[in-house]
């Protein structure tokens, strides 16, 4: 085992969140280890945020021209959907990592492929694929960036029933004539809206009430309706029991627990994330294996003055773009703390503090119409004890929403402090939604006053033109 490998950073992970604490770490003049068990790029790369958004693009866009007068009639047949796949399978670079590994190698971290466990104090070990061992000595700091795995529920026959996760539901080559969704989440309705564009036969099962739990009760409502009106049946207030394959390839039987049957092709289980902390070495440092980090602002494990935490593995916010943004944040306070400067110091824009993950988070759900929003729901808000109120809108009611397509369907809210009066939350619901919800992030991070959001003049005829009819609702209340 070699011994002699120090550095200033060693990064656990090198997905996104990695790859962005190595970027800010390097620019600030520190070296950097970067340990990955399986692909440079991570799951969003490979197996989540891209594959997905290459799969639902064409069904989104075949949706939004069938509205538009003139050009309906030229897209009334069904996808190509080997050209659909063939396309996902170029964005994710045929699940080869060459082009990730040059990066990295530009910024000059220093890549140790194979399975990295935390070592002691400041000590990473690494078991190469060819069975090679190193221990990497960080000067200053570790970071956790290994993400989160999918969850399987504990049920009889699920292991010999080989069923997908999100892994499987996005990089899958044959269309399944049957597909049973289990989950009304993000990974859920999404690929429920992809599989069924390409022909298969879903149903979504839902324990709940309704779809896209953790967003205003109208998202799920809206995005169900279009599921259904598609050909989806979608059900709720329902429970898998038992998952039964017939042989290596037959189909599959789920088992309800009101004893109701359903056969199927295949079953996609979407119901969760864990962290990928189970087999990292965390009872070196006296944490438990498997649990999920807590952290300070600055992503720095409490306890702790040298690991940090940051992405999915802390629960602060499982989305790329916040696990990104985190990464920002640790990369800076490491370097200003191996600097021994102070961090309000060299901190003018908050950069050492990730306040967004409490305040801003935006999220965006590519189904058929899409979903976004920021901040909180209305209620969130009520729960933490804030005096709120709800603003609705039909974006259908916009002049640029009817210019958008024939028929235009979708709801905007907004979430008043009405004692400052900012907003604290902002949902929006329609075709092309997701394009919005920026201008709500930077309302609600900035807590700009309504008073002043007044002056904020969107431009004519465009769905933006929301905005001053939730200010008008405000106003006329």
């Amino acid at each position: 085992m070699t011994e002699a490998l120090e550095y200033d950073v060693v990064v656990l992970g090198a997905g996104p969140v990695g790859e962005n604490v190595a970027d800010r770490v390097r620019a600030a003049g520190l070296s950097a280890a970067v340990v990955e068990s399986e692909l440079v790029g991570g799951e969003c790369s490979y197996w989540a945020c891209m594959p997905s958004k290459a799969l639902l693009r064409p069904v989104i866009a075949r949706s939004d021209a069938r509205k538009v007068p003139g050009l309906r009639d030229s897209v009334t047949g069904p996808l190509d959907v080997p050209a659909v796949l063939a396309h996902r399978d170029e964005y994710v670079s045929h699940w080869q990592d060459d082009g990730q590994v040059r990066w990295l190698e530009s910024i000059g971290a220093h890549l140790y492929r194979g399975h990295g466990r935390l070592y002691g104090t400041r000590k990473v070990s690494v078991t190469s694929p060819e069975g090679e061992h190193h221990v990497l000595t960080a000067r200053h700091a570790v970071a956790v960036c290994t993400g989160s795995r999918a969850v399987l529920p504990d049920l009889p026959g699920i292991a010999d029933a080989r069923p997908w996760t999100s892994r499987e539901a996005t990089s899958a080559q044959q269309v399944p004539g049957r597909l049973v969704v289990v989950g009304g989440g993000v990974v859920g309705v999404e690929m429920a809206t992809a599989w069924q564009a390409f022909g298969a036969q879903v149903t979504v099962l839902v324990r709940g009430d309704g779809l896209l739990p953790k967003m205003e009760p109208f998202a799920g409502e809206l995005v169900a309706e279009a599921l259904k009106e598609a050909g989806a049946s979608v059900r709720t207030r329902v429970s898998v029991a038992e998952v039964v394959r017939e042989g290596s390839t037959g189909p599959v039987t789920v088992v309800l627990d009101d004893g109701g049957r359903i056969e199927a092709d295949e079953i996609l289980f979407a119901t969760g994330r864990a962290p990928r902390t189970d087999d990292i070495g965390l009872d070196t440092v006296g944490m438990e294996p498997g649990s999920w980090l807590p952290v300070d602002d600055s992503c720095r494990v409490a306890g702790s003055d040298w690991l940090y935490a940051v992405g999915d593995v802390n629960h602060r916010a499982l989305l790329t773009h916040q696990g990104k943004y985190q990464a920002r944040i640790a990369g800076a306070a490491i370097a200003a703390r191996a600097a021994k400067v102070p961090l309000l110091e060299t901190d003018p824009w908050g950069a050492h503090a990730a306040t967004a993950d409490r305040a801003a988070v935006p999220q965006v759900v590519f189904t058929d119409p899409e979903a976004a929003s920021a901040g909180l729901t209305l209620a969130e808000a009520e729960a933490a004890g804030h005096r709120v109120r709800a603003v609705d809108y039909d974006l259908g009611g916009v002049a640029g929403a009817g210019l958008f397509a024939d028929g235009y369907r979708g709801r905007a809210r907004m979430v008043v402090d009405l004692d400052r009066e900012v907003l604290l939350g902002v949902t929006f619901v329609g075709p092309g939604v997701g394009e919005l919800i920026h201008s709500a992030t930077v309302a609600i991070a900035a807590e700009v006053p309504i008073a002043r959001l007044w002056h904020a003049v969107p431009a004519y005829p465009t769905i933006s033109e929301v905005w001053l009819r939730l200010l008008e609702t405000y106003r006329d209340q």
